[in-house]
């Protein structure tokens, strides 16, 4: 499987976007100086707490379903995060590899199954966490503390410069993708379709219960599912070594990257961004990479980019915390 080498030149924000690097603020604004009035997302507050209502009744039934229940709820998870892990994130955010169309449609549908906003509005926010990072224009600022950056920040309206700053992105190539643009524009009836009905009808081919299947394969699944990506945000932006960057607030988080496909080792991540392994430790806790590498087997993906171990070197002896140990590839 061949992939392509990159280096470090454009930092952290390498493949995120195409923009003006003199347009990175240099300090973020003090969050305990700001008073503006709190503004809530009454909608998202809503939505929210009646998934993990769901959720919480769904714990409830997990005594009464069958086993292939929750292997099926299980491979449910699995895909929802393979959608963000794979798709929004390493394909589409950062353009780590090229998809067919046939992978992407699928990626597509599971990423509509996480329930987390269309794609394009998912990348322009990560392309605007990478670009601004921990600043006001970050959608889920670390400096705001834990729980903004793990839920909070979709409990509120989001913060003014974030919205300014997304708009100035270069987000040609998500435009140009009918892919993206289909699931846009039918962004609600596919995420019903693959968060609920779908994982709700299938149980009942093997006589699981309506109930059973529809709060533990919807509602629990996808908090689970949710926690798990919002875990990177928070963290992964919390808890961990710097071997790759001592100056972000990105970490090697070996528990957030077991659960959610790889996307905890982020400090490499947010070194090497474009890299599509998101990590030096090859399939290690990395399923999205593992994905990844059998889709270019069967020829789905291709043009992989990595990050050369000597770049890597480089950079983890430049700015790193020291933690880095050869060999580690």
């Amino acid at each position: 499987m061949a992939t392509r080498c990159i280096d470090d030149t454009a930092g952290p924000l390498a493949g995120a976007v195409a923009s003006d690097p003199a347009e990175i603020p240099l300090q973020s604004s003090d969050v305990r100086k700001d008073k503006r009035p709190w503004e809530i997302a009454w909608h998202h507050i809503v939505k929210i707490g009646l998934i993990h209502l769901g959720a919480i009744y769904g714990l409830f039934l997990l005594p009464s379903a069958r086993a292939y229940t929750l292997l099926w709820a299980f491979f449910c998870y699995a895909v929802a995060n393979c959608g963000v892990t794979a798709g929004a994130h390493r394909l589409w955010s950062h353009r780590s590899y090229k998809a067919r169309l046939p992978l992407r449609v699928f990626l597509a549908l599971a990423h509509s199954m996480a329930f987390q906003y269309d794609l394009y509005k998912w990348c322009q926010d990560h392309r605007n966490h990478h670009k601004y990072l921990d600043t006001d224009a970050d959608p889920h600022n670390s400096k705001r503390g834990f729980f903004f950056t793990h839920v909070g920040w979709l409990l509120l309206r989001k913060h003014p410069d974030v919205k300014a700053k997304g708009k100035l992105l270069d987000m040609s190539d998500m435009k140009a993708d009918p892919v993206v643009r289909i699931q846009r524009k039918f962004y609600l009836p596919s995420a019903l379709l693959m968060c609920f009905v779908i994982p709700t009808l299938v149980p009942l081919l093997w006589d699981e219960s309506l109930s059973n299947a529809f709060y533990i394969c919807g509602f629990l699944r996808l908090a689970v599912g949710l926690h798990s990506i919002w875990a990177v945000n928070s963290f992964a932006h919390m808890w961990g070594t710097k071997p790759y960057d001592k100056h972000v607030t990105a970490t090697e988080n070996p528990l957030v990257a077991f659960f959610i496909g790889g996307e905890g080792w982020h400090n490499y991540h947010h070194a090497f961004p474009v890299d599509y392994s998101s990590s030096e430790f090859g399939w290690k806790a990395n399923a999205a990479m593992a994905f990844i590498d059998i889709m270019a087997w069967l020829g789905l993906a291709y043009d992989l980019k990595k990050a050369s171990p000597g770049v890597v070197r480089a950079r983890a002896a430049r700015t790193g915390d020291r933690s880095w140990k050869e060999g580690a590839q």
